[in-house]
This record gives structure tokens, C-alpha cells and sequence, in this order.
């Protein structure tokens, strides 16, 4: 069985669906909302568990409602929760999105007291992949050094130090189109796709021991195959929640890489699996089956 660890937030997701963005300065009345954990790495844990493997989480919770909730989807997917460490002293921390209808996008307020860091950083297994979203740098720069010839993946959607740091020690790096172009002080347009190209190898020059996938948004997502540049095209589906999407992509492109694909298949794959989930609300709910993406890449790939 393929052993997977993922270390990073583990967040509470409250999501409310309005016609248009609330206007500033008036009181608005919703009854309907839609709960669920959140947080990049632990999105990914729950993916990957769903979808088979053997999938562990370390991360940190609050002693409250929302941190009981937390570890119970987790045990409902058969995640192993002994190295989540529940802090006493802050509280869970909690996503409010707002999803517009009529502009399809998501505005997310995550509330935290302050991010607490993991304690303890030895685990009794030897993790096959290890996926990190960066928000416990030193723990996850620990584990990828205790466990040099695991596969290894930063989702990373924040430019900090310690981030870009961490960046140096993973074998793949899967990160938002504001990240890379940010850090490769250059602009993507899409009607010059040399630009596309420049940001790349801007990137790669940062992080020459990583491959590299660049998140694209409607247009799907950019990587580097045998010395060429390409763009795998997103599913084009109605979109009723946007939030959690990378989170998705970057499950799914990991279970493909644990399971010894190469990067190609594990970008198609996860262009589907994000896509499919668009038509839910709630990022831990629109997860799909491994059997839907299958069928979907069959049809368009084999």
C-alpha cells in the first residue's frame, strides 16, 4: 500500500452563495451555508485517502467544535489522525468564502488566532509522497530531510522566505499563476506564448532540482515535458464553487506521481479532478470519485 503524509493548515470552511458581492456597509441575512474542513494540505489528505492510499495528516487543531469535525472526515476516509496535535490554547482556524454567482469567483477571509506549528516532527512509517502546503515550514523542511527518497510535492500559492525556501527541497513544485509570477518578475499573456515560456524557465532557474507545474486557472496548466513547454487544457464545466480548486489539482497530480505516472498524466488528471469539482459547493465535498476522472481521461487521452 502506497504511503502518503501530508503536513500543513488544517482549517474550518464556511461558505455562503449569494446572486452578487455584498455591498460595503449593509447587513446581509443568509440561512443556508455550507460546512466542511479546508486548508491545502489537508484537502489533499482527504483526496488521496478517498482515492486509496494509505494517507496520514499532521497538522494542527483547535479543541473545539470545529476541530471535532475536522478529525471526523478525516476518520471517515480512513486518514490516520495520530500525528494531528490539538492545541488548547488557540482555536481552530476557520475559512469564510463568499461565492458570487454572477462573476463565478470566491472571496476567502481565513480567521486565525496565529498559525501553531507542529511539536513533534518523527513518525513511525516511511512515507511514500509527502505533499506540503509550506504553512509549517520547519517541520516540512524536517520531514524532507529525514525522508530524502520520498517523492515530494510544495503546493504553493504564497511567496514568503520560507516558502521559497522550502521549494528547494521538494522534487515537484505545483504553485498558482500569481506565485510564478511573482517570483519570476514577469507577466503571463496568453496571447504571447513566449511569455508563458519566460516565466517557466524564470522559475526553473530558481528551483533547478524541482519540476515544476504552473496553475492556470480557465486555461488549465503549464509544464515542461522532455525539454518542451506545454499546456494541458482545464474542463470547460459550469462553475458553482472556485474555492479549493489548486487544492484538488494538486491531490490529484499527487496520487499520479505516487503511483508512478509521470508528470503529463498527472497534470491531465488533475485538470479533470479540479474540473469535476466545480459543480459543487464545498471544496471537501466536490471532491470527486477516482472512478469519474478515470473514465473522463480514458475517454479524452487513451
Amino acid at each position: 500500500m502506497i504511503k502518503a503524509l501530508c503536513i500543513g493548515q488544517a482549517c474550518y470552511d464556511i461558505t455562503i452563495v449569494v446572486d452578487e458581492f455584498p455591498k460595503e456597509d449593509t447587513r446581509e441575512r443568509f440561512i443556508h451555508k455550507i460546512g466542511c474542513g479546508g486548508g491545502s494540505a489537508a484537502n489533499c489528505a482527504y483526496l488521496l485517502a478517498k482515492w486509496g492510499l494509505e494517507t496520514t495528516f499532521a497538522g494542527v487543531i483547535g479543541n473545539d467544535i470545529f476541530g471535532n469535525r475536522i478529525k471526523k472526515e478525516f476518520e471517515e476516509v480512513k486518514i490516520d489522525t495520530r500525528f494531528i496535535e490539538t492545541s488548547y490554547e488557540n482555536d481552530t482556524a476557520i475559512s469564510f468564502v463568499i461565492v458570487n454567482k454572477a462573476s463565478s469567483s470566491r472571496t476567502l477571509f481565513n480567521v486565525a488566532d496565529e498559525y501553531v506549528k507542529l511539536k513533534k516532527y518523527t513518525f513511525d512509517f516511511t512515507p511514500d509522497i509527502i505533499v506540503t502546503d509550506g504553512h509549517d515550514t520547519y517541520a516540512s523542511k524536517t520531514v524532507l530531510q529525514n525522508f530524502p527518497k520520498s517523492l515530494s510535492v510544495l503546493d504553493a500559492n504564497r511567496v514568503t522566505p520560507e516558502i521559497l525556501e522550502l521549494g528547494k527541497y521538494v522534487k515537484y513544485i505545483v504553485c498558482s499563476e500569481n506565485f510564478a509570477t511573482e517570483v519570476a518578475g514577469s507577466t503571463i499573456d496568453f496571447n504571447n506564448t513566449g511569455t508563458l515560456a519566460n516565466v517557466y524557465y524564470k522559475l526553473k532557474a530558481k528551483f533547478p532540482k524541482a519540476e515544476i507545474v504552473i496553475t492556470l486557472g480557465e486555461k488549465g496548466a503549464l509544464y515542461c515535458l522532455e525539454n518542451q513547454i506545454k499546456v494541458s487544457p482545464s474542463l470547460k464545466v459550469p462553475i458553482a464553487d472556485p474555492n479549493g480548486l489548486k487544492d484538488i489539482f494538486t491531490g490529484a497530480f499527487s496520487y499520479i506521481i505516487a503511483n508512478g505516472g509521470d508528470i503529463e498524466k498527472a497534470v491531465k488528471y488533475a485538470n479533470i479532478a479540479a474540473g469535476l469539482s466545480l459543480g459543487t459547493v464545498g471544496t471537501r465535498l466536490s471532491i470527486p470519485s477516482l472512478e469519474n476522472v478515470e473514465k473522463l481521461y480514458v475517454q479524452n487521452y487513451e
